[in-house]
């Protein structure tokens, strides 16, 4: 499998030319998602632009009268625009908040003079989809992935910026078709098509970049991850169709591993380089991304023979062996330093190591994967600090966990129930704080942990109030 699968296939609500919303599973779109939870961001499309600040209208004169476009494309742009516009003001609530975020986010891109003619083509899809979906499909929640007939592109709601085209997403489609077997090749082959004209010239190649603010960037970003999915995607066209020329499109889509942030997502390190989730965040490893750019850099080096995608594999490579020990914290996997996996991306990163175990047998990746299947089935290990407590002073019952946890406690004077509370907690050193013990005594602490995978463990323990 190219990516591990999850639960059944990803639920997706798909909109018709009609307005009719269809809320089906998409049995290629199995990745859980692969960023946080949004921030809600305030849509700023009512600010007035300052004076002579570029504009998108602006910008497209610019382009039309240096002929980096046509008048024709001018034409179609600016009807595209002005329509969206004529939307925006007819609609009320929410409908009218996130088409004026995309359009708030069209004029930053415009005013910081990065409205080029190669992101033009994916800039504008995504304004008429807005418009399409807030003016006749319905409301949705945070998350929530969107396709439309016909089409087969991902996008993906985020609360206060739209619906924005899920790069990763689609990519990763493209490779569940690509396992289903030869009678998905054509989907994959019309899904590739459409997405090879969304690239963006940016880092001196092709990338497909994110068009909205996230998590403190702001457009365009792009993320190593959503590339490296690219090229294995691109792989698959090949091998699928033994059309080279998806071979030379991801030849294209290298440089951005060459470049450092915040254009490209290249972190140099002592032992060679991290490809980063985020271009605009230096310095954020997350580890399943990482890995999965390697994938997409090995199979199309492979297959391509491409000496420079085997020498970014081989810089990237070295890092990743050398830092992936310090995301095993002896009972579950890491997501990025001092942060532990939901259950989701411990499976997805599990086989990721699995998929590069096969393909390099390095004893770490082989090791670590190994060593994050366990864990599955391994109990969580909780044990008691607290031995003592003041008589009538608020105080706490400290304990230790092994691993991310959903933990219980009941504290018991004889069989009589004095206090008892659950919390979620990461592993480590945690504690419940208690009200003022009124009886001196022997107290039962009981202790109970139930970890992501569904593994309890339970201990008994005394303290003593005095």
């Amino acid at each position: 499998m190219l990516f591990p699968s999850t639960a059944g296939a990803a639920p997706v609500v798909v909109l018709t030319p009609a307005g009719h919303a269809l809320h089906r599973n998409d049995p290629y779109l199995t990745m859980p998602a692969t960023t946080p939870a949004p921030v809600v961001v305030a849509s700023a499309a009512k600010a007035k632009p300052k004076r002579n600040e570029r504009t998108v209208r602006t910008e497209l004169v610019r382009l039309r009268n240096t002929h980096a476009i046509t008048p024709a494309q001018y034409g179609q742009y600016n009807r595209g625009f002005s329509a969206a516009i004529a939307s925006e003001k007819r609609l009320r609530g929410t409908r009218k908040t996130e088409l004026e975020a995309v359009v708030s986010n069209l004029h930053a891109i415009a005013a910081s003079g990065q409205l080029t003619p190669s992101r033009l083509p994916v800039l504008f899809q995504t304004l008429a989809r807005n418009r399409q979906w807030w003016t006749t499909g319905p409301l949705l929640g945070s998350g929530q992935r969107v396709e439309f007939s016909g089409s087969n592109l991902v996008w993906q709601y985020y609360p206060g910026q739209g619906i924005e085209l899920q790069v990763l997403g689609t990519f990763g489609k493209a490779d569940g078709l690509y396992t289903a077997g030869s009678a998905a090749y054509p989907q994959l082959i019309a899904l590739l098509n459409e997405m090879i004209p969304l690239a963006a010239q940016r880092g001196g190649g092709l990338t497909w970049e994110y068009y909205f603010k996230f998590d403190g960037g702001s457009p365009p970003w792009t993320s190593a991850m959503a590339q490296g999915t690219a090229l294995e995607a691109l792989t698959r066209g090949y091998q699928a169709s033994g059309d080279g020329n998806y071979l030379q499109i991801a030849q294209q889509a290298l440089p951005i591993f060459s470049v450092a942030p915040k254009t490209g997502v290249a972190e140099r390190t002592p032992f060679g380089a991290r490809y980063l989730q985020y271009s605009f965040a230096p310095g954020t490893d997350i580890i399943n991304a990482f890995l999965q750019s390697l994938i997409g850099l090995y199979d199309y080096g492979q297959v391509s023979g491409s000496v420079i995608a085997q020498r970014l594999f081989a810089a990237g490579n070295a890092q990743a062996q050398s830092e992936l020990p310090r995301f095993d914290t002896g009972a579950w996997s890491l997501y990025q330093p001092g942060s532990e996996d939901t259950l989701s991306y411990h499976e997805l990163v599990t086989g990721f190591l699995q998929q590069l175990c096969q393909r390099t047998d390095a004893p770490v990746y082989c090791t670590t994967a190994d060593h994050f299947e366990t864990y599955l089935t391994t109990l969580p290990v909780l044990q008691l600090v607290t031995q003592r407590l003041k008589f009538k002073h608020q105080a706490s019952i400290a304990f230790r966990l092994s691993k991310v946890s959903h933990v219980g406690i009941v504290l018991l004077r004889g069989t009589q129930t004095v206090f008892q509370t659950s919390a979620g907690f990461s592993h480590g050193s945690h504690s419940f704080a208690i009200p003022a013990l009124k009886r001196r005594g022997t107290y039962t602490v009981r202790l109970a942990a139930t970890d992501l995978a569904g593994n309890f463990a339970r201990i008994i323990g005394t303290v003593q109030v005095s």
